[in-house]
């Protein structure tokens, strides 16, 4: 066993810095860009309901197809026909993005899930974008689905079914916004989910009823409706000869209710994360 000579020992123990209780604090990392924390949240979303995937587009799907079978036997055909099929169409998206998101969102804040997603170093519009595109994917099946059987339920043409391209993220994202507004501002969970009932009937109602036969009130209120400038858009379609710039218009307004309906869910998270 080989000894160390006395000389080589340390004579004192290493100087130990104290603590400097007014230093100022090590800086945070960063926080994490917009679309990494938006791909990473829709990929969270997504696999997390993938269980419940097929239950909801059935349920979501199946009640669109069961309004148009019923109102075939009051509808024949013209305009009235085209509000069906495109209402039960945009309808299926309402089920999901409107109802369910909101129930989703109120179910957070009860339970304290908020708490998780504040902690993480995400921007709150990341959080409100990447859920309501998770919940928004899950109707796309259903919606071409629905607009397909609709068309040949009623025989309108399937030619201009490529719009669904635009609509079906246009009113996703106008409703969905709404959705999770409604979750995140509802002071109680059975709130949000009785709004998310309302807001879905609502959709039902205003969009899958031809708009001439609705009273003056009710068309005003049809018109607030995010949903309705979808339905509009995709009815427009069926005609023999389509006003494309007519669907255009109705396409941006979509759109331009989209992007306010997700300020506001992305202010309402915002709001509901530091309470």
């Amino acid at each position: 066993m080989s000894t160390v000579p006395a000389e080589a020992l340390p004579t004192r123990a290493p100087d130990v810095r104290s603590y400097d209780e007014g230093a100022a604090p090590a800086p945070l990392a960063p926080s994490a860009r917009l679309l990494p924390s938006l791909a990473a949240v829709y990929r969270a979303q997504l696999s997390r309901a993938r269980v419940a995937r097929i239950p909801l587009l059935f349920v979501a799907t199946f009640q669109s197809i069961g309004i148009m079978v019923l109102m075939r036997g009051v509808v024949d055909g013209g305009s009235e026909a085209r509000a069906v099929v495109a209402g039960s169409t945009v309808l299926v998206v309402a089920f999901v993005a409107l109802n369910l998101l909101a129930q989703y969102f109120g179910q957070l804040r009860a339970t304290g899930g908020l708490d998780h997603y504040a902690t993480l170093p995400v921007p709150p519009a990341a959080v409100v974008l990447g859920a309501a595109g998770a919940y928004a994917s899950f109707t796309v099946p259903g919606t071409a689905f629905t607009a397909v059987a609709g068309s040949l339920l009623f025989g309108l043409p399937l030619t201009h079914l490529w719009i669904l391209v635009a609509v079906v993220p246009l009113s996703g994202a106008a409703l969905a916004g709404l959705g999770a507004a409604l979750g995140l501002l509802a002071p109680r969970q059975e709130l949000a989910t009785l709004l998310g009932q309302l807001g879905m009937s609502a959709a039902l109602l205003l969009g899958v009823l031809p708009a001439e036969r609705l009273p003056a009130p009710i068309g005003w209120a049809r018109d607030l409706l995010p949903s309705t400038y979808g339905v509009e858009a995709l009815a427009h379609t069926f005609d023999p000869r389509p006003d494309w710039a007519v669907v255009a218009l109705d396409l941006a307004v979509c759109g331009a209710v989209g992007v306010i309906s997700l300020a506001v869910a992305t202010w309402a998270y915002r709001r509901a994360a530091v309470r």
